[in-house]
């Protein structure tokens, strides 16, 4: 039942505005809620642990504006901090147009800021 209440929230979110981002501690199911959805928008996943997926944005206007009329899904999003300015432009520019959609996960550490593993 909880399961169906967040992906009910993560669904209304997407319909409301451009990005959606899934934040809790480590192993709770965000990447899986995300993967969830996903099935349902026939979304892009990126793993931004993966180099091949990180490269893929190397350039995101290069990635996205392509692929604006698609959920793209951005797991482990704060592997790439830069990448949030660049997210925010994009989707700013893009707004009331074929917007760019986009959930990303990332994991909180103490403290409520987003927290990276050595």
């Amino acid at each position: 039942m909880i399961d169906r209440i967040v992906h009910r929230t993560v669904e209304e979110a997407l319909a409301r505005q451009a990005a959606v981002a899934l934040v809790g501690p480590r192993q709770v199911g965000k990447t899986t809620l995300a993967l969830e959805v996903g099935r349902q928008h026939e979304a892009i996943y990126l793993d931004l642990e993966n180099s091949a997926d990180r490269a893929k944005l190397s350039d995101p206007r290069d990635f996205l504006i392509p692929n604006a009329n698609r959920l793209v899904i951005l797991d482990e999003v704060h592997r790439v901090p830069e990448l949030f300015a660049q997210l925010r432009g994009i989707i700013d520019e893009d707004a009331g147009k074929d917007s760019v959609r986009a959930i990303s996960s990332a994991w909180v550490g103490f403290g409520g800021s987003a927290a990276t593993e050595q």
